[in-house]
């Protein structure tokens, strides 16, 4: 998660490192967050289609890997930013590049030790409907409009609205 508990807004998508769609949603969630600062919390969750992105399911054991580490954020904003390059290869590069224990790493990867964790994630996101990605949640309410800027943003603001008691 990043952001406070205790924001107005939480944000919560279901995503895909390998999705173009997903890359796209990066920015405009990235910019979201600073506009909305503090008023809003996001929470990424796995949702690898492996059956038609044959890396995303690595990608996400690698974040999770980094995130044991303390850098999962880093490395999640490092695998939507070289979505073309998601190999296990690029996977080890990126870790040396976060200055992230290598070995250990490595070792996660190969013996899929977040496996467990990325399945969860996909499967919380099956049992709430999503069968696509990016899927977005506001306030546990699926977001069923459009993703880009303007709408998205309109509707965290609408939500923030609520919860400070402002129609």
């Amino acid at each position: 998660m990043q952001g406070p508990a205790t924001a107005p807004a939480t944000l919560m998508e279901y995503g895909d490192f390998e999705c173009p769609y997903c890359g796209e949603a990066y920015s405009i969630v990235k910019d979201i967050q600073r506009r909305l600062g503090s008023r809003l919390r996001f929470v990424f969750r796995h949702f690898p289609l492996a059956t038609i992105h044959p890396h995303a399911e690595y990608a996400a054991e690698a974040a999770e890997a980094a995130g044991a580490q303390g850098k999962f954020w880093e490395m999640h904003d490092v695998l939507y930013e070289n979505q073309e390059a998601l190999d296990v290869v690029y996977l080890v590069r990126y870790a040396t590049a976060l200055d992230l224990d290598t070995s250990r790493f490595i070792d996660d990867l190969d013996t899929h030790t977040h496996a467990a964790r990325v399945r969860e994630d996909f499967l919380s996101g099956a049992r709430g409907g999503v069968n696509g990605t990016p899927t977005f949640f506001i306030n546990g309410v699926r977001h069923d409009g459009s993703y880009d800027l303007d709408t998205l943003l309109g509707a965290l603001e609408g939500a923030i609205g609520r919860q400070n008691g402002v129609e």
